[in-house]
């Protein structure tokens, strides 16, 4: 568990909600500028993402923490991260490009509720002293 505060996504809902997770997995960059990381290596992941709406489902969620967490975990879990479609030879597994399919991914599960809740922040840490935070610009939740 990360249990730290975390860079804040400026919003006007309601309703912020902090789902943690983490998981193991390779990757390489296979690019010569790249340095040591054009290697196979791995790193155990920490990953926050920020939900906000001002409405609440049915149950009195924004969204249920498992679902979140499936999207996520479920996916990259103890795998190679180069071999997931997302990455497909033009896209590298950097950690930015790993935040932000994180978002897109979790963005197309809220865009398919009724009360249309937003990711407003995604930040994946890839080490101890490393981290990346992606934050959407209005026009993305329109895409």
């Amino acid at each position: 568990m990360l249990q730290q505060f975390y860079p804040q996504a400026t919003h006007d809902y309601r309703y912020e909600l902090n789902k943690d997770m983490h998981f193991a997995a390779a990757h390489f960059i296979p690019h010569p500028s790249a340095g040591v990381c054009e290697r196979m290596h791995g790193h155990t992941y920490f990953v926050n993402v920020t939900i906000v709406g001002d409405e609440l489902d049915e149950v009195g969620f924004l969204i249920d923490f498992k679902a979140l967490k499936d999207a996520i975990h479920g996916v990259f879990d103890h795998s190679l991260m180069n071999d997931h479609p997302a990455f497909n030879g033009e896209t590298f597994p950097t950690t930015e490009a790993v935040a932000a399919y994180i978002w897109k991914t979790i963005q197309t599960i809220l865009d398919e509720k009724e009360n249309r809740p937003k990711c407003a922040q995604v930040l994946v840490r890839e080490t101890p002293t490393s981290y990346v935070v992606y934050r959407p610009k209005a026009s993305d939740f329109d895409a």
